[in-house]
């Protein structure tokens, strides 16, 4: 039997870790839910009024705006962990895309359904694309940055050899 290294290890309890985060949000009732991001769009509020003052900013559109970017935001950071722990497992980029992809919209659409068996919750199909396209987002910066930084690894092996 392989012994399972902690560098393939650790990237996999980061995945499972991050979807109990999101699992414990999507668990809350929607009144707590709805006091989480009515706190977390006043911050935004307050903190814009430093910035430039704001005569009247409609706080319900605000906390809308605050609650989908949470979603797309927080299946970013999936994205990437997802893709990343498939790499770091040796499955080779273009397959641990496809994965990383398919895992995650997996996920978005098993959040959507849990939601519906939680007090004042419902499953929306719109934030099954929201989720979708933040890690997607997540997973192609992933890819990018992988790729330039062997493009520099590249350069810099180039510049010692001459």
């Amino acid at each position: 039997m392989k012994k399972l290294s902690i560098h393939k290890l650790l990237p996999w309890m980061a995945v499972i870790l991050w979807m109990a985060l999101i699992f414990s949000l999507s668990h809350q009732p929607a009144s707590e839910s709805s006091e989480m991001s009515s706190g977390i769009t006043k911050f935004v509020i307050e903190a814009a009024q430093q910035v430039m003052p704001v005569t009247e900013a409609d706080f319900d559109v605000l906390e809308h705006i605050v609650r989908k970017n949470a979603h797309f935001f927080i299946y970013l950071v999936l994205g990437v962990l997802v893709v990343r722990a498939f790499t770091k497992s040796g499955v080779h980029i273009s397959k641990a895309i496809g994965s990383a992809i398919a895992t995650c919209l997996l996920y978005a659409m098993s959040d959507e359904f849990h939601q519906l068996f939680i007090d004042g919750r419902s499953g929306e199909f719109r934030d099954v694309l929201i989720d979708s396209s933040g890690a997607s987002l997540g997973i192609i910066l992933y890819w990018f940055a992988g790729k330039m930084l062997r493009r520099n690894k590249q350069n810099v092996l180039h510049h010692e050899q001459v």
